[in-house]
């Protein structure tokens, strides 16, 4: 029997816009799901980065989609779509709150039309609460979350992330909801409504800086590249010859095997050292004995040896470095692909998800604005050619 993906047969409407909902309806797409990517006639806001073409983060995030174009601020718009939710297994949105209600294709709507829809909302700060009216790009989220503020280094002004942490974290819990809604659907053999926010998404990670909160330490809230809440050392980014390379000792072996490596075996029986909380209270320290060591090195030599060791380190990779990394190809994190807007192929995003019983998918280029329009229509719906072409005249399409 061949293998297949855990979402096999189980079809998806990607209303998503930006990074949020096309991230969660790539995850169900890598599982195997059918998923059409639904964009106005103009497009979706990420079209805005570029004059012309497919924008990188486009191609990206619509890897093995289907894609049409449909106009639902018009009443025919709204009706097909409707008309596509009959036999699909999940939609996916991220609009503002309030959005979907205005045109007329809400859950309460939808659902009406097909009791066994999964509806997928991916929002800022959620459906209720103080927050819910807030528009949120990823940076008001770090902003109101407390991202900012446990980002940087301490007497220095919050900065944000160089990632976007709601924008994909709210993402992947959106992706995590629908698989939950799905397995209860075989049980109860109906749909729900699933909303996952941003906001909420980022606030699990920031463990180590409500710890030190609760803890009543003088944690400030940033600490640069030393531990969130200051509970390791050594725990920091050291400069070598030709970048920086993170070094840290989760226990009391590692920084005795790492003083070992460095040739310090003098500073074993240091009282300063002993133990995890006496380095944390001689951090200043312990940072100069390792930078000074790092200093004239290379920064993979570094890593290299570190590893061998045993010891928990990573060179700083650039951008480009990572883009590149042999250990992402040969995961299938990062495959390659041919595009017509990329004529040297570009890179896009394979699974972070492995299943032992389900093959590596294969992921397939993404598709132009509204590419399948036609072959859907006429597919799912039975439109024929000329009631295509008429809806395209009409600026449905």
């Amino acid at each position: 029997m061949t293998p297949s993906q855990p979402l096999d047969g189980i079809k998806v409407l990607d209303l998503g816009q930006i990074y949020n909902g096309p991230y969660c309806s790539l995850l169900l797409a890598h599982m195997g799901a059918d998923v059409v990517k639904v964009e106005p006639p103009f497009g979706e806001p990420l079209r805005s980065r570029v004059e012309s073409g497919e924008p990188p983060e486009i191609v990206m995030l619509n890897s093995s989609k289907d894609a049409i174009t449909l106009n639902l601020a018009e009443e025919r718009g709204t009706e097909l779509l409707k008309d596509l939710v009959e036999e699909t297994d999940v939609l996916v949105e991220n609009y503002a709150v309030g959005t979907m209600e205005k045109l007329g294709i809400d859950y309460e709507t939808l659902s009406s039309v097909n009791p066994e829809l999964i509806y997928a909302h991916g929002s800022g700060f959620g459906d209720t609460g103080p927050r819910s009216d807030m528009l949120a790009m990823d940076l008001v989220v770090q902003a109101t979350g407390g991202v900012m503020d446990a980002t940087g280094f301490p007497d220095d002004t919050p900065v944000k992330t160089g990632i976007a942490p709601g924008d994909f974290l709210g993402g992947t819990h959106l992706a995590a909801g629908v698989l939950g809604a799905l397995f209860q659907r075989e049980r109860t053999g109906e749909g729900q409504y699933v909303e996952a926010s941003m906001y909420e998404s980022v606030f699990p990670a920031l463990l180590s800086q409500l710890a030190a909160a609760y803890k009543e330490t003088d944690v400030p809230p940033r600490t640069g590249n030393h531990h969130s809440s200051l509970a390791k050392a050594p725990y920091n980014a050291y400069e070598t010859q030709d970048g920086y390379v993170t070094i840290l000792c989760a226990s009391d072996d590692h920084w005795e095997t790492l003083l070992e490596v460095m040739g310090r075996t003098d500073l074993i029986d240091d009282d300063r050292f002993e133990t995890n909380v006496k380095r944390v209270d001689h951090m200043d320290e312990v940072d100069r004995v390792i930078g000074e060591w790092t200093a004239d090195r290379d920064r993979q030599a570094i890593e290299d040896r570190l590893v061998d060791a045993g010891v928990p380190a990573g060179a700083v990779q650039t951008i480009e470095e990572v883009l590149q990394d042999p250990h992402l190809s040969e995961r299938g994190m990062a495959p390659e692909v041919s595009h017509p807007d990329f004529e040297d192929g570009i890179r896009v995003f394979g699974s972070p998800i492995h299943f032992s019983d389900a093959p590596e998918p294969d992921v397939e280029p993404a598709p132009r604005k509204g590419e399948d329009t036609s072959d859907i229509l006429k597919d799912r719906l039975g439109l024929s050619a000329d009631a295509i072409v008429e809806l395209d005249e009409q600026g449905i399409l």
